[in-house]
């Protein structure tokens, strides 16, 4: 849509149309709410960012009817391996979970947007670009949006869905509780010959950091690495010497499709809810990329909110889905510690202990039910 179709009002105004804004446009749509999706950017991102799409999203993206566009888009990986250097500590089947998708999927943010955004058409609705909200204020009776622009838009309700830097968060003077962690963090999506295929996600541990390598389509691999001191943006060289150091004779990089440097914070908004301003995705948390759940937490927010919106059952939301966050901050902020530890003794201890405990059923079905956040029902 173009800048001159924003109305003047509507029932719920949703800032930011990254994943999370559009699952919940979705949402809203396939009930028959009235809603404004907008965004500052004049098109959608084309960087690939969030990768994995876990099992219980796939389970709400069905009910939203965009799963199988999405997994045709995909690639489907059963397996993650865990090692230090060449040394295999353990490895996580999803193949056996309880759930019509046991698999994770592999595929570039910008794929789950352009299928989102297809089925939000689908249902008759679109984005409003490029609109930058510069304030809400809300009273008794609704919000009102004032763009950069000056335009105005009254809502009933108005969901932030814009960010870790939240305008809708700020406004609604919810606090974000929580820090930073000391490394930076590499993201680059490169072609590759790697020596462990295509099949698996690997997690590869080492004294100097974290790096984890996995498949995506069209023959590319996504390295996410933790790091002291990142340059702003990594070319293949530095990706190369990443993988030397902590994965060494596996890889050679042989092209550089995207990368980026990064700070990653872990923090939970003090609450979801401020009146009539509410917050979902990456504006009500953000932790770890360990895992691959920011992405697959803010749908799954954003599925909640609809239905609690569709539904006049508001009050609800922040208790179903505040937890969650929480769990996912704490479950990722414990995988970051343990797999970037530089103390030897913990190294050690760690290398000893999950090859033990990776023989044992019930704590591999307990981590990939985890991370499917498939108890997150």
């Amino acid at each position: 849509m173009t800048a001159a179709a924003l109305p003047a009002t509507t029932r719920v105004a949703i800032v930011g149309a990254g994943p999370t804004g559009l699952a919940l446009a979705v949402t809203l749509a396939g009930a028959g709410v009235d809603f404004v999706l907008l965004d500052r950017l004049a098109e959608g991102a084309n960087t690939s960012r969030a990768g994995v799409v876990h099992a219980r999203t796939l389970e709400v993206l069905d009910e939203l009817g965009a799963s199988a566009a999405l997994v045709e888009r995909g690639l489907v990986v059963e397996r993650f391996r865990v090692r230090d250097g060449r040394r295999a500590l353990a490895a996580l089947d999803f193949g056996r979970l309880p759930t019509p998708h046991p698999y994770t999927l592999l595929v570039p943010q910008y794929d789950t947007e352009a299928v989102l955004l297809a089925r939000l058409r689908e249902l008759g609705g679109d984005v409003h670009r490029p609109y930058e909200v510069a304030k809400a204020e809300q009273d008794e009776d609704g919000v009102t949006l004032t763009m950069a622009t000056g335009e105005t838009l009254r809502a009933a309700y108005a969901v932030g869905a814009d960010g870790m830097h939240s305008v809708v968060r700020e406004a609604a003077g919810i606090g974000f509780t929580g820090s930073a962690y000391e490394q930076s963090f590499v993201l680059a999506d490169v072609t590759m010959e790697w020596a462990p295929g295509r099949a698996e996600v690997a997690l590869q541990f080492h004294a100097a950091g974290l790096v984890v390598i996995a498949p995506l389509p069209q023959d590319r691999y996504r390295v996410v690495a933790t790091v002291d001191d990142a340059p702003r943006e990594p070319d293949a060289a530095y990706v190369q010497r990443v993988l030397d150091e902590r994965a060494p004779g596996q890889a050679k990089v042989t092209g550089l499709v995207w990368s980026s440097r990064f700070r990653v914070h872990h923090r939970v908004a003090d609450s979801y809810r401020n009146g009539r301003l509410l917050l979902a995705g990456d504006a009500a948390h953000v932790h770890s990329p360990a895992g691959g759940q920011g992405m697959n937490t803010g749908i799954q927010d954003a599925f909640a909110l609809g239905r609690a919106l569709a539904e006049d059952r508001l009050d609800g939301y922040e208790a179903q889905r505040r937890p969650v966050a929480e769990r996912v901050v704490a479950f990722t902020d414990r995988m970051t510690r343990i797999a970037t530890t530089r103390n030897p003794l913990l190294r050690t201890a760690r290398n000893l202990l999950l090859p033990v405990a990776g023989r044992v059923p019930a704590f591999r079905t307990r981590l990939t039910t985890e991370l499917a956040e498939l108890d997150y029902r």
